[in-house]
């Protein structure tokens, strides 16, 4: 079974990663947006995202619910 698959796998049209990216490497085009364009976007949507994170968690007056940890006192227990 074993070289009556290998025989079929050998005859399928399948490019090694190396020759597609060689074939890829030799192309001459033009750069397209996400060229000239990218990372400024994901710069800018990055800090965009930052700042209103930062706003929201410090200036909109959100209850975070922190720890009570040291802020609660017990309560005495009463004997009933």
């Amino acid at each position: 079974m074993l070289p009556l698959a290998r025989n079929a796998l050998s005859r399928l049209p399948v490019r090694s990663i190396q020759q597609t990216m060689a074939r890829q490497v030799h192309q001459k085009r033009a750069p397209d947006f996400h060229d000239k364009y990218g990372n400024a976007i994901l710069a800018s949507g990055s800090i965009f995202c930052i700042t209103v994170w930062t706003y929201t968690a410090t200036q909109v007056g959100i209850e975070w619910n922190l720890s009570p940890v040291g802020r609660v006192t017990p309560k005495e227990w009463r004997d009933q």
